[in-house]
């Protein structure tokens, strides 16, 4: 397992979770919000992470992103330990590696839609990346809207604009931070089926609520109090099952 830089692999997607621990100062009291946790997903599994609120599920999906350090432990991406990495090489490595889909959308407002999804190429310098923003908008069915700001767009369109710019450097993984939980159902469905064809590319790993999104997951992470309660695993016949229903109540 290396901990230097970030190198290329022959399979994108592994994660490794080790040990896995987050405290936060309270004053003079420590509080525990995340502890012990071992998991490991496949490349290209798509996994969902639930749990109540303050179980430790979003803290667990920011660590795994790069965007928090743990208190103990590792994370590990294709054979990369990114909790050993110092924050340039941390920085480089999420921008080209890991895609993030925040459940407030965090669209730059003075940028337009596609604007917003070529950000992560052009701060890697890579314009070829930079060139896909069209035709992504296209899959998300934004063509039209390219030129306006997230203030001209819905709730809907700008959690698509977000999958697009997580999605524009083809990243090994993509996270995504409750991403329905804002919207109403008809585009909580749409987004949901833009992300499962995302997996087709990245390994998909995500936090929600809602049972019925959950039941889509090929794995199910049960969090309570900081640690994993149990793992649902989901035979291929009963997600197909799952995918058959429409997702009405895909709002949390």
């Amino acid at each position: 397992m290396r901990n230097a830089a970030p190198g290329s692999s022959a399979v994108r997607g592994r994660i490794e979770v080790q040990g896995l621990g987050r405290d936060y100062r309270d004053g003079k009291q420590a509080l525990t919000v995340l502890d012990g946790i071992d998991l490991t997903i496949r490349p290209r599994e798509f996994v969902a992470i639930t749990g109540p609120s303050g179980s430790g599920k979003s803290t667990l999906l920011g660590l795994m992103a790069g965007l928090d350090r743990p208190s103990r432990g590792s994370v590990s991406i294709d054979e990369t330990v990114i909790t050993s990495l110092d924050e340039d090489r941390l920085s480089a490595f999420r921008g080209r590696h890991i895609g993030f889909v925040f459940q407030s959308f965090q669209l730059i407002p003075t940028l337009t839609a596609i604007e917003n999804v070529r950000v992560p190429a052009e701060i890697l310098g890579d314009a070829a990346l930079a060139a896909r923003a069209p035709a992504l908008l296209e899959r998300m069915g934004l063509s039209e809207r390219a030129a306006h700001y997230p203030s001209q767009l819905s709730g809907g369109e700008m959690q698509r604009v977000a999958l697009a710019r997580a999605s524009v450097t083809r990243p090994a993984v993509l996270l995504a931070d409750e991403p329905t939980g804002n919207l109403d159902s008809a585009a909580g469905e749409r987004v949901l089926e833009l992300l499962l064809e995302a997996q087709a590319d990245s390994t998909l790993v995500l936090v929600t609520h809602n049972p019925e999104l959950a039941a889509r997951a090929e794995r199910e992470i049960c969090m309570r109090h900081g640690r994993i309660e149990r793992i649902i695993e989901r035979a291929r016949d009963a997600r197909a099952e799952a995918g058959s229903q429409r997702l009405g109540s895909l709002v949390s």
